[in-house]
């Protein structure tokens, strides 16, 4: 999953961006309107978290900006005013849930996972391929029966494998996904962290899941 966190605030960013990090999220962040609004609107994210007090605007603003644009992404709005008014303001601007501060890490978590499930058709929890089990709600990963334990890192790209089942992927669309827009792409760490996934899922198995596609990428599944 890969969220936009518009918030001006350094230190709870980098807080939320480590904790959502850690359990497989990647996160942009950005510390200003006009920022946010560039970056969601050429960006492809799953969720978009905004501030409402921002440098050169408001995330209401912003909100309805995005929406005029067309963009349907969900939006979790955040802020340190907790009324009736607010709230409502943020749900008629297009904003689909709203978190008030200071908010418990775990809630903003399943708030950010609830709203990335609503792209597209719903996921089952555990998708399956194979004797391969991956619960991208828990993070679980069972295969033939044992639990396999992943970094978040080795989690962020099976699951992107997993959602793209028996699709050839390119390293660009698998870099976008689990690192961030900081991530050089002429470094071999994606390859490294293929070969540490691989010797997690597949090298105690006869039959192997990630298949290198030479000159296009990789595909999981035959």
């Amino acid at each position: 999953m890969r969220v936009l966190l518009v918030e001006d605030d350094p230190g709870l960013a980098a807080i939320i961006k480590t904790g959502l990090g850690e359990n497989g999220v990647q996160v942009v962040t950005v510390p200003s309107y006009a920022e946010g609004k560039m970056k969601a609107t050429l960006g492809s994210f799953d969720v978009l978290i905004l501030d409402v007090m921002l440098p050169g605007g408001n995330g209401f603003d912003l909100c309805r900006e995005l929406r005029v644009r067309e963009i349907a992404t969900p939006i979790l709005m955040l802020t340190a005013r907790d009324t009736v008014d607010d709230r409502v303001a943020g749900l008629e601007v297009g904003a689909d849930d709203y978190l008030t501060k200071p908010f418990a890490f775990r809630e903003l978590l399943a708030r950010v996972r609830a709203l990335g499930r609503r792209r597209g058709a719903p996921l089952p929890e555990t998708l399956r391929i194979g004797d391969l089990e991956v619960d991208l709600e828990a993070h679980r990963v069972r295969r033939a029966g044992k639990s396999i334990e992943l970094t978040a890192k080795e989690f962020a790209l099976l699951e992107f494998f997993v959602l793209h089942k028996g699709q050839v992927v390119d390293r660009a669309s698998i870099t976008a996904h689990v690192w961030d827009e900081n991530h050089d792409p002429f470094t071999n760490v994606l390859e490294v962290l293929v070969r540490r996934l691989r010797r997690k899922i597949d090298d105690e198995y006869p039959t192997k899941l990630i298949q290198t596609v030479r000159g296009a990428g990789y595909r999981l599944g035959n």
